[in-house]
C-alpha cells in the first residue's frame, strides 16, 4: 500500500496556516492539476486527488483537530467519503471521480473553472459513488464561461444629456458583421459614466451567457451654459440703472426663460440661485440641482452728451456725499 503524504506537505504549508492560507495553497494546485487541462496525465489526476483530499481534512476545524492529533490514522478505515463528490467525464469518454468536503468547495470550484459546474441537490443525503453526501459536482468535459465585456464610447449633446434621448450606434462583430443598436440615453448621464447594455458583449464558451457592452459617454458642451454635478452655473447682464435702482432681468434657464427680481444696489459678481433649474438626478427623476447665476453689470457705451452731462452729476454728488460722510 502506498504511503499516504503528510496533507501539510501536500499543500505546501505550515501546520500553523490559517484557513485563508489553506484555501489559497488548495486554488493554486487544484488548478494546476485538474485533468481537464491534464488529459491523459495520470500523474495529475493523482495529485489533484491527493491535494484534494488534503484539502478537506484541513479545511474541517475539526478533521484537522483530529488530524493534528492522530494523524492518517485519525481517519483510517473509516470507510466513509468526507461528504461530497466531483465527478469528470473527459474528452474520451472516461469517468472519473473525486470526493471533498468544505461547505466553500462550491465558490472554489466556480472561481477556478469558470462557473463550469452544476451542483446537483437531492432530498436528502445521497448514494454518489460509494459515498454520502449533500450534493456532488458533474463535469461533462465543457466548461460554461461567460462571455468577456466590451467596451466602445458614445457621444451626446448637452441637451441630450440634461433631457435624455435614444440614440442609435452601429457596431461590428469579431467576422467584420454589423449590427444596428438602439440606446437609450438615461436624463442626467454625465461624462465618464457608462451605459450597460446587458448580453451585448461577446458570445460565452461552453453555452455561457454573453458579457456586456459598456459604453462611456462623453458629453458636448454648450455656450453660456457649465455644468458641474447636478448644478448649472451661467451669467446674466443687467443694466447700470437695473443695479442701481433694482427692477427684474431674464435668466436663461435649461428649461427656458425666467424673470428674475434684481434688488437695488446689486453689486457685479452677486450670485442668483434658481433652485430646481439645474440637472434631473439620474436615480431619482423628482430631484433636480440648482443654477447660479452671476450677475454682470453693463457697462453704458455711445451715450449723449447730456447723459454724459448727468453721470458727471451723479459722480460728482456721490464723491460729495462719501466727503460730507467722512
Amino acid at each position: 500500500m502506498k504511503t499516504k503524504r503528510d496533507y501539510y506537505e501536500v499543500l505546501g504549508i505550515d501546520r500553523n496556516a490559517d484557513e485563508n492560507t489553506i484555501k489559497k495553497a488548495y486554488r493554486k494546485l487544484a488548478k494546476k492539476y485538474h485533468p481537464d487541462t491534464n488529459t491523459g496525465n495520470t500523474q495529475a489526476e493523482e495529485k489533484f486527488k491527493e491535494v484534494t483530499e488534503a484539502y478537506n481534512i484541513l479545511s474541517d476545524p475539526e478533521k484537522k483537530k483530529m488530524y493534528d492529533r492522530f494523524g492518517h490514522a485519525a481517519f483510517d478505515g473509516s470507510g466513509a467519503d468526507p461528504g461530497g463528490a466531483y465527478s469528470y467525464t473527459g474528452p474520451d469518454g472516461s469517468y472519473q471521480e473525486y470526493h471533498f468536503t468544505g461547505g466553500d468547495m462550491d465558490d472554489i470550484l466556480k472561481d477556478l473553472f469558470g462557473g463550469g459546474f452544476q451542483k446537483q441537490e437531492f432530498g436528502g443525503d445521497s448514494f454518489f459513488g460509494g459515498g454520502f453526501g449533500r450534493g456532488a459536482y458533474r463535469q461533462t468535459g465543457t466548461f460554461r464561461q461567460k462571455g468577456a465585456d466590451l467596451h466602445a464610447e458614445i457621444s451626446v449633446s448637452f441637451d441630450e444629456a440634461i433631457s435624455g434621448c435614444d440614440k442609435m450606434i452601429n457596431l461590428s462583430d469579431a467576422n467584420g458583421a454589423g449590427k444596428t443598436l438602439k440606446v437609450h440615453i438615461p436624463a442626467g448621464i454625465d461624462t465618464g459614466k457608462s451605459i450597460r447594455l446587458r448580453g451585448k458583449g461577446a458570445p460565452g464558451s461552453g453555452g455561457g451567457e454573453p458579457g456586456d457592452l459598456l459604453l462611456k459617454v462623453t458629453v458636448g458642451s454648450k455656450p453660456g451654459f457649465e455644468r458641474k454635478g447636478m448644478d448649472i452655473y451661467t451669467t446674466v447682464q443687467i443694466p447700470f440703472t437695473t443695479a442701481v435702482f433694482g427692477g427684474e432681468a431674464i435668466v436663461k434657464t435649461l428649461y427656458g426663460n425666467v424673470i428674475c427680481k434684481i434688488a437695488e444696489g446689486t453689486q457685479s459678481g452677486t450670485k442668483i440661485r434658481l433652485r430646481g433649474k439645474g440637472v434631473v438626478s439620474m436615480n431619482n427623476p423628482g430631484v433636480r440641482g440648482d443654477q447660479y447665476a452671476t450677475v454682470q453689470i453693463q457697462v453704458p457705451r455711445n451715450l449723449s452728451e447730456t447723459a454724459k452731462r448727468k453721470l458727471k452729476e451723479f459722480d460728482h454728488a456721490c464723491k460729495g456725499r462719501s466727503t460730507g460722510a467722512a
